[in-house]
């Protein structure tokens, strides 16, 4: 995937230090003894009643939602259509989350009822968030092509609280998705697991590495371009947004994403992909494999939403991520600091899955 740089907007040319953004400096700092504290607490993970969780410092542009605005009632009569499908859907049918929007139903197999449909009143359809296709979207996961075990472990995680989100307040995808796993019955979740496992996972998101941006707003879980020609620092952050907002809105598994990081991000997190981030770790390659395309039950990175990649490498640093499947990455996300975080997720996602 070719990596742009907006040199347009790009005031001053360098990789971007560290950020300091976890509160204490040896939260942040790749140590070897940040890194053998991680791996005894590790080996002693079985026996811990509640993990370690400190969302100190969090940054709250991880988990963008827009301004709170009053209920609407949506229409049920006019026709939208999206490029390159016949079908047309209405507003409401837009926002029914026991029925997934599917814009292109030739492309995939046939939905099981459980993630065309959901089932009332609490297990919302899987396709509305993560698609049809299992493409997802920023704020969720890329589930196509997952193993099956990963996805059910991962529900049965949520479910058990082992796994949760590292915002600090609400954080509407992360409840949906909170709210799934506690009411979905094992042969529901094992269902959905083997439909979107046989799915081929696609790269939507093309990483542009930039010191100023377009001005953007907050949206539900992602960015969108603001009105004008107005541009804003990136100030070391990584903001991810459709190309087309009103697509990405009408949940079309076709629309492409932009993520904009520091300039040397991608190379910088090409290094440390492949190299241990601190002594007694294994580097990224070493378990996801070379061009991160996964390996056995170690799940697939490349091509992945860079902005959900760093959530997750956040979780687990916080341990808000305290599954025993994810325990090898505690030591790991401990040596990173968000920067880290930012460059090695830019990197990722300039691969093809």
């Amino acid at each position: 995937m070719r990596v742009t740089t907006r040199r347009s907007l790009v005031a001053a040319v360098g990789i971007f230090a560290p950020v300091s953004i976890f509160g204490p400096a040896a939260f942040q700092t790749r140590t070897h003894g940040a890194a053998s504290h991680a791996a005894a607490s590790l080996a002693n993970a079985s026996h811990a009643a509640e993990p370690r969780v400190d969302t100190t410092g969090v940054p709250s542009w991880l988990f963008p939602l827009p301004p709170p605005t009053p209920p609407r009632v949506w229409d049920t009569l006019a026709p939208i259509g999206v490029p390159r499908s016949r079908v047309a859907l209405t507003e409401n049918q837009l926002h029914d989350l026991f029925s997934a929007p599917d814009w292109a139903p030739a492309s995939h197999p046939r939905m099981p009822a459980i993630v065309a449909r959901g089932r009332k009143p609490a297990v919302y359809a899987c396709g509305f968030c993560h698609m049809p296709d299992g493409q997802g979207r920023p704020e969720n996961a890329q589930i196509a092509g997952l193993p099956a075990e990963y996805i059910v472990q991962q529900l049965a995680d949520m479910k058990a609280h082992r796994r949760r989100g590292a915002n600090t307040g609400p954080y509407v995808p992360n409840d949906f998705m909170q709210r799934v796993a506690e009411n979905a019955t094992d042969a529901e979740v094992e269902e959905a697991a083997a439909y979107f496992a046989e799915l081929k996972p696609r790269q939507r998101v093309r990483v542009v590495e930039a010191t100023l941006v377009p001005r953007m707003t907050k949206a539900m879980g992602t960015f969108r371009y603001a009105p004008g020609r107005d541009t804003e620092s990136l100030d070391g952050r990584l903001m991810e947004v459709p190309v087309d907002f009103n697509r990405h809105e009408h949940r079309d598994p076709s629309v492409e994403y932009i993520a904009y990081v520091p300039v040397g991000s991608v190379a910088r997190g090409r290094a440390l992909a492949a190299s241990a981030v601190a002594p007694g770790l294994l580097s990224c390659t070493g378990c996801h494999g070379p061009q991160l395309k996964g390996a056995g039950l170690i799940p697939p990175l490349a091509g992945r939403s860079p902005g959900y990649l760093v959530r997750q490498l956040v979780g687990f640093k916080t341990g808000v991520r305290a599954g025993l499947a994810g325990a090898p990455m505690g030591p790991v996300s401990t040596a990173l600091s968000l920067s880290d975080m930012i460059s090695v997720a830019a990197y990722a996602a300039t691969l093809k899955p």
